[in-house]
């Protein structure tokens, strides 16, 4: 259980406090940048000090502090969350996609085979509409001379 001294802080208290931040900062190998939990809580535990120090002095500013504190905390969590929530979207979007890819894979393949036959088709019309003007020209030909 700890006790809450009613004492002003002196300023080597918090230079004392600032060492032991910093010390607990590179021994818990907290990370400097980017969320890191360890650090969190690191400097949560600094910031309950200083608003401890702060209303030992003056209880107005320390309410206030710890009034800032917890709407930091909540907008932290709020951020989580939505962090959260995103990372999902984003998972789901991806799988989405991906079955989106083999659905479109499918129908590429469909239309290219739909492709290959009506290009059969039309080689075989080419070929039975020259055929048709050849004869057609033939027999113009063999008009042309029997009545000639």
């Amino acid at each position: 259980v700890q006790v809450v001294s009613p004492e002003v802080p002196s300023r080597n208290e918090v230079r004392e406090l600032t060492n032991l931040f910093e010390y607990r900062l590179k021994e818990s190998k907290a990370r400097m940048s980017g969320v890191c939990d360890v650090r969190s809580v690191i400097y949560a535990m600094c910031f309950n000090e200083l608003i401890r120090q702060v209303t030992v002095d003056c209880a107005e500013r320390g309410l206030l502090l710890l009034r800032i504190r917890d709407e930091i905390r909540m907008s932290t969590d709020a951020y989580k969350c939505l962090y959260e929530a995103s990372v999902g979207l984003g998972r789901r979007k991806a799988v989405e996609a991906e079955r989106g890819k083999q659905d479109m894979r499918d129908k590429i393949k469909s239309l290219q085979g739909a492709k290959e036959t009506l290009l059969g088709d039309v080689s075989r019309l080419e070929a039975k509409l020259k055929a048709m003007r050849r004869c057609c020209q033939e027999q113009q030909q063999a008009d042309h001379k029997k009545y000639s």
